[in-house]
């Protein structure tokens, strides 16, 4: 059994080509940005079996083509790594392309035993210093580098993303930053610098609660792709 927030039937920036997207219940952090406060909270959402999702993403198949496939996102799904591993286990059976977004702040034999079931990660690198990572995230840097270290390990390709927020993080010395922490790091395949936005303010404002990112302004869509071209892969 697990929890979910909500389900996308053909999503198409989560990932690879057309998307099932699960959106899990639970968060064990506080980014200051967060676009999904709803999901905060693990006991909220509805109760689903794995059985009830993979059904309902194979549907969508049709749709997938030889990219697409299925992405869990959330917060956080591997708050709840049993589900996520059945998921994923009958999704590889059937040959559907599994897709993990996490915040790679959770680490532990049940989060290892799912990476064995999972083509792709989407992992947030939010800031590049570990002062931001307190202060805006609610855990150190160390957490998804060591996650990374662990992709590496495994071989199992990553793509990374970031939030661009101006006044924090929408410098060229960040995304030299951002540079030098995936080097070494062949397993990453791709960078998405993702701008700002506070469309999701509404949601605080419907939950009672501040939005702590409320004081920055939106960032340019072209400012983040401007970055992006400063982004280097590693090399083989």
């Amino acid at each position: 059994m697990g929890r979910i927030h909500s389900i996308q039937s053909l999503g198409t920036v989560d990932g690879p080509g057309v998307r099932c997207v699960v959106f899990c219940q639970g968060c064990p952090l506080r980014c200051g940005y967060c676009h999904n406060p709803d999901t905060w909270d693990p006991a909220a959402g509805r109760e689903v079996t794995a059985e009830e999702v993979f059904r309902q993403a194979a549907r969508f198949r049709p749709y997938f083509g030889t990219e697409g496939g299925i992405t869990l996102s959330g917060g956080e799904p591997l708050l709840q790594p049993a589900f996520v591993r059945e998921l994923f286990s009958r999704c590889k059976e059937a040959g559907i392309h599994t897709a993990l977004d996490t915040s790679g702040a959770l680490w532990n034999e049940e989060v290892e035993a799912v990476l064995a079931v999972t083509d792709l990660v989407l992992l947030d690198l939010k800031m590049t210093n570990d002062a931001d990572y307190r202060q805006h995230i609610g855990c150190s840097l160390e957490k998804p580098l060591f996650f990374l270290e662990k992709l590496r390990e495994k071989g199992i390709p990553c793509w990374i993303r970031q939030v661009i927020v101006p006044g924090v993080n929408d410098t060229e010395e960040n995304v030299e930053a951002l540079n030098r922490l995936i080097a070494g790091h062949p397993q990453v395949k791709r960078v998405q610098l993702l701008p700002f936005k506070k469309i999701c303010k509404t949601k605080y404002d419907q939950m009672g609660i501040p939005f702590p990112f409320d004081r920055y302004s939106h960032c340019p869509p072209e400012r983040a792709k401007e970055l992006e071209k400063a982004v280097r892969l590693p090399s083989v």
